[in-house]
């Protein structure tokens, strides 16, 4: 289980450096065939990985599952983030990261059967106030107004989107290994993304391949969509949806102090204040003597 925390807090720490990544290659290449680039080369990349061995259960009766998790939780998810980083900031890309772990906990119940107990509920409430106020920068309601809303619209979508991949996945990777559920679902979100990315094309929509472009998407393909969701994928398999949503918060922090060194983007007393709820409340939830 220790391991599987680890796990999942230095997968969020990747992901959080996903949000500069994109926003820096949506300069040159349009939002679906960034998603397309990614899913297609992830695929890639973990097909020679992920061969069915004999012993290996098949995968049809978790077809329509992981067909989903594809689609729903990479295609749309993709599309609805990469258009709305192009239409707000990277440090405002981390209100969808509000929205996963909320949805997370609030369907686990409902569609696993899985609760957080009462400290770990604790836990996460200050963790979700954390990234609230980071990504708000300030108090809700009080200190300011979600700015860019129409991106911000489209990264509540994303959200919404990312968290249906671990609902839908945790029961199918009791069941089955990471590489090839992830594999799997990465050839789904790829069938799920290229009507998108056709239409792009065929409105004119064109990548410039510059060296930035290139590099950008072979990080956001390899490192993490491939890499970084096969890490997911084990440590799911290890601990209930609820309790791993708790580490999502951890990705606003990282994601803003990114945006502020690479980016320019703004630094707030807000964002440290934030960050410090983040902590206390992973410190509260997985601290000593949690369950």
């Amino acid at each position: 289980m220790i391991r599987a925390y680890l796990t999942l807090l230095g997968a969020n720490v990747v992901y959080a450096t996903s949000y500069v990544a994109t926003r820096v290659t949506l300069g040159s290449v349009p939002p679906a065939t960034l998603a397309l680039a990614r899913l297609v080369i992830g695929s890639l990349v973990l097909a020679p990985l992920a061969r069915p061995r004999a012993s290996d259960p098949t995968l049809f009766d978790d077809r329509r599952a992981i067909a989903l998790m594809g689609i729903l939780g990479f295609a749309a998810a993709y599309v609805f983030a990469h258009w709305g980083i192009a239409r707000s900031t990277a440090t405002n890309a981390a209100l969808l990261i509000v929205v996963e772990p909320v949805s997370l906990m609030l369907l686990s119940p409902l569609y696993l059967g899985e609760r957080l107990s009462r400290r770990e509920a604790m836990g996460a409430a200050l963790a979700v106030a954390g990234s609230a106020l980071v990504v708000l920068n300030g108090i809700p309601g009080v200190t300011t107004l979600v700015p860019h809303w129409q991106g911000d619209l489209l990264l509540v979508l994303a959200g919404l989107a990312y968290a249906s991949y671990s609902l839908l996945g945790r029961r199918v990777l009791e069941r089955h290994g990471p590489l090839r559920v992830t594999a799997r679902s990465l050839v789904w979100g790829a069938a799920g993304i290229l009507p998108v990315a056709g239409v792009e094309w065929a409105s004119g929509a064109r990548a410039a391949w510059t060296a930035t472009a290139v590099a950008g998407t072979l990080y956001l393909a390899v490192v993490i969509t491939a890499l970084g969701y096969v890490a997911w994928n084990w440590a799911l398999a290890r601990v209930p949806a609820p309790r791993a949503a708790i580490f999502l918060n951890v990705q606003p922090i990282v994601g803003t102090l990114l945006g502020a060194a690479l980016l320019g983007e703004p630094l707030t007393p807000f964002t440290i204040l934030g960050g410090a709820l983040i902590v206390a409340g992973l410190a509260v939830a997985f601290g000593p003597g949690a369950r």
